[in-house]
């Protein structure tokens, strides 16, 4: 009997549509709605990919400046133009804090 959990990024890549390997930095989000986020980050590449459940799956680069407190409401939290709520600012955050070494190509 093989007691080794599946690998999380091919579930990951079906739940979002995306390519996510084993070689990626992943995380996983589910707010208080139900709704579904995706982070991947590839060693080298300058951003990584954001996929919200919200948005049917759509694709977003994101990098370490990419959560904004703007928008046309004060206090509206965005990140490349999706409107996210702390919750998820906060989870993504610590995603892109955790994975900042891989954008700057270190190991």
């Amino acid at each position: 009997m093989n007691d080794t959990p599946p690998a999380v990024e091919p579930l990951l890549a079906r739940l979002c549509g995306g390519e996510i390997t084993g070689k990626d930095y992943v995380g996983y989000f589910m707010n208080e709605y139900g709704e579904e986020l995706v982070f991947a980050q590839s060693r080298g590449e300058k951003t990584a990919r954001l996929w919200h459940s919200d948005t049917d799956w759509e694709m977003y680069r994101v990098g370490d400046h990419s959560i904004r407190l703007d928008g046309p409401m004060d206090g509206m939290i965005t990140v490349e133009g999706l409107i996210i709520h702390r919750a998820e600012a906060t989870w993504l955050s610590s995603c892109l804090a955790a994975s900042r070494h891989l954008r700057r190509g270190h190991v």
